[in-house]
């Protein structure tokens, strides 16, 4: 895309692919899953012009970054330790940070493990999980929701029953059709049938822009960024030294009514700003917007950006 610049650092033993734009104060934005860092093309675009550097790396497992092999090397401690490892590459001391869906689950533990190289926090979808020192993620997950809810079902080797339904389908599906409710996949036959339907392309996303995606993910499967899900339990027990500690960030959370996050139980009781502000005592504003689904930061680009750059005017 024009302008944009990508590079490859070595960061924490590992090649991190990373696009960036503009000249000023850094702002690391993070993607989640199914994303890279073109899910940050427009506010790359938009930081640059503001006077702002705008680094998006991929992180690993996903794009151009490198996947370790090991399902282990995918905890919040690893991708962290990449993240210090890049702003020591692109010699960053302080940053501004912005996460989306894993990219914020991330943030917020950039945050909570390093915030002496963090400025200030705008995080998308995911509130901040505190740590429930009794019981294990998986196990919670599956008792809430049961064992097609996606997060355990991607603890199996869903792979091969994705690439079997097409990535271009599955990647459609996700980036357009995700429900406001609760995410399931069920097994066999109706996997295929509640992915493989006929999808209208929103304004926010051209067959060109899904084509980007698609080929990216035909070249490294789904298996790196599966492996984040995989390590829920790995990181809850690695955690363990940091129970009931908080985030000392100045924060924004923004989320969209129609996020599946937002329209699952136990999730939106996160996200109220009493109840996150217990865990994160710096939060300034949680923001619902209207209409809006899960990818933010494409579906409503220009709001989003604005409420970004409204809150880090402030530091």
């Amino acid at each position: 895309m024009e302008g944009i610049e990508h590079r490859t650092v070595r960061a924490n033993g590992i090649n991190i692919h990373l696009a960036e734009k503009g000249d000023g104060p850094i702002i690391l934005f993070l993607h989640g899953f199914p994303e890279f860092w073109y899910s940050w093309r427009h506010q790359l675009h938009a930081f640059a012009s503001l006077g702002y550097r705008a680094v998006a790396p991929d992180l690993r497992g996903y794009g151009d970054s490198d996947a370790p092999a090991d399902v282990n090397s995918y905890t919040y401690f690893h991708v962290v330790g990449d993240l210090i490892g890049v702003l020591d590459a692109i010699g960053a001391d302080k940053v501004f940070v912005v996460g989306h869906d894993w990219g914020a689950l991330i943030a917020w533990y950039l945050c909570l493990f390093r915030p002496d190289r963090v400025k200030a926090l705008v995080n998308l979808s995911v509130a901040f999980p505190p740590r429930d020192a009794m019981n294990k993620p998986i196990d919670t997950f599956r008792a809430f929701y049961g064992d097609e809810y996606y997060i355990c079902r991607f603890q199996g080797a869903i792979e091969t029953e994705l690439v079997e339904i097409g990535i271009d389908k599955v990647l459609k599906y996700a980036l357009t059709s995700l429900p406001a409710a609760p995410f399931y996949l069920p097994k066999g036959k109706a996997l295929r049938e509640q992915i493989d339907i006929p999808i209208t392309l929103p304004s926010w996303l051209s067959e060109d822009e899904l084509k980007c995606y698609v080929t990216q993910y035909e070249k490294t499967g789904f298996t790196g960024s599966l492996n984040y899900y995989r390590n829920f339990d790995l990181g809850w027990e690695l955690s363990a030294p940091w129970t009931g500690s908080k985030v000392e960030v100045p924060t924004k959370f923004i989320v969209g009514d129609l996020d599946l996050t937002y329209n699952t139980p136990g999730f939106r009781e996160s996200m109220n700003f009493d109840v996150m502000k217990k865990h994160v005592p710096l939060l300034e504003d949680v923001v619902v917007m209207k209409g809006v689904g899960h990818f933010l930061q494409e579906e409503k680009p220009y709001e989003i950006n604005q409420n970004i750059h409204d809150f880090f005017q402030k530091f």
